[in-house]
């Protein structure tokens, strides 16, 4: 998986766009602000043909086009966004399976982290959590190479594969002083959505991710709770990644009267602010009681939906400071098999706060540690609990 979230338009797809730019285009270079001069470029391709000797046999022959998608990764790279990212033709095919959510590898999402390649969540239930990987795990290497510098598409390249094959991973965790290796398993990887149970007079919803299908089991897990009679709901969005904003907006919209500002898109100098606001199902009134379950997994989406719901003052937030990916990307078709993801707006909660900058912090923070997992005790868990009694 990719640590991508995606803006307008509530679905991946629907956000290609077929802009046929021209790499080389001259009109376009002379309508720019500043002057752009193209010899250096050219200069350094005809010494590349006239100089370049391989020093180790390559797998494959690196064609002109090949130095094409290269120049146009550099150009993106050059933004300092890890969010912003050409793809040539075999990374765009493999993001496209991504997203219809047809791979094999060992289910974990990715994604840059103070410039550090990191885990923003295993998937539930995948080889990777299975396996002891953690939210905001930092990785090393990746089967042997360095890959704390590497770009999360190269990374997500490497860790995939076919079914039943090896994957070696070595990270650096907060609180230990030396790496933690491991070896997964590769599987098919099915992506759940959401689990519920009642604890006592309690009613948990566990949602771990906003994809297609998740917004159709959201709202029959708040069927659910209706029908239990429960007025004391814990949303865990632990390890949640994130997903389709219109889905975020739709669940939000069942807490907030109509029109209320869910989430601000700001744009920048581009055009002006775009703000979502609630569809207003608005089902519950001052009885329920509501307690959101955050930690530094929770992302994206997930941040949309703690951030607004907190900001009004629907559920109090326990756990760890977010992940904080307030950003919104458009996958633009560049030619028919190449493509653009382009960081396009910034995420901004009802009152205004970046959470990109930010994340959010929880109103009670309540930590889990090495000791607590071992002993298989949620101590984030128990304290929504108390809290709701």
């Amino acid at each position: 998986m990719l640590g991508v979230s995606f803006g307008k338009n509530h679905s991946n797809l629907n956000l290609y766009s077929n802009i046929g730019l021209n790499i080389i285009n001259n009109d376009y270079i002379a309508s720019t602000t500043e002057a752009v001069d193209m010899a250096p470029f050219w200069q350094v391709w005809k010494l590349l043909d006239e100089k370049y000797v391989a020093t180790k046999k390559q797998s494959t022959t690196t064609t002109s086009q090949d130095r094409i998608w290269g120049a146009i990764q550099g150009m993106t790279n050059s933004l300092g966004d890890p969010y912003t990212v050409f793809m040539p033709p075999e990374d765009a095919k493999e993001f496209k399976m991504d997203i219809e959510g047809s791979f094999e590898g060992v289910g974990m999402e990715i994604g840059i982290k103070d410039g550090v390649l990191s885990v923003i969540s295993p998937l539930k239930g995948s080889p990777a959590e299975k396996a002891g990987i953690k939210a905001g795990d930092k990785i090393i290497t990746i089967d042997g190479q360095p890959a704390m510098e590497w770009s999360t598409e190269k990374a997500v390249k490497i860790i995939r594969g076919t079914k039943g094959t090896i994957v070696k991973i070595s990270i650096l965790r907060n609180g230990n002083s030396k790496p933690l290796d491991f070896e997964i398993v590769r599987t098919v990887i099915d992506i759940p959505s959401l689990e519920t149970e009642i604890r006592g007079d309690v009613f948990i919803i566990s949602l771990y991710n906003f994809y297609a299908q998740s917004q159709a089991q959201f709202n029959s897990a708040l069927k659910e709770f209706v029908n239990s009679k429960k007025t004391r709901l814990i949303l865990d969005l632990r390890g949640n990644p994130g997903g389709y904003l219109d889905a975020a907006v739709s669940m939000t919209s069942w807490f907030l009267p109509l029109g209320k500002p869910i989430v601000r898109e700001d744009f920048g100098s581009n055009r002006g602010e775009n703000i979502y606001r609630s569809k207003g199902y608005d089902i519950f009134n001052e009885n329920l009681k509501m307690i959101i379950l955050v930690d530094n997994g929770s992302a994206s989406a997930s941040e949309i939906l703690a951030g607004a719901l907190q900001e009004y003052n629907i559920a109090k937030l326990v756990g760890t400071k977010t992940y904080g990916k307030g950003s919104v990307q458009e996958f633009l078709t560049v030619t028919k098999n190449t493509s653009l993801k382009v960081t396009v707006a910034k995420w901004l909660t009802p009152s205004g706060k970046s959470i990109s900058e930010d994340g959010l912090t929880p109103d009670y923070e309540v930590k889990i540690t090495e000791a607590d997992l071992k002993a298989e005790k949620d101590p984030q868990m128990d304290k929504a609990l108390e809290l709701l009694k």
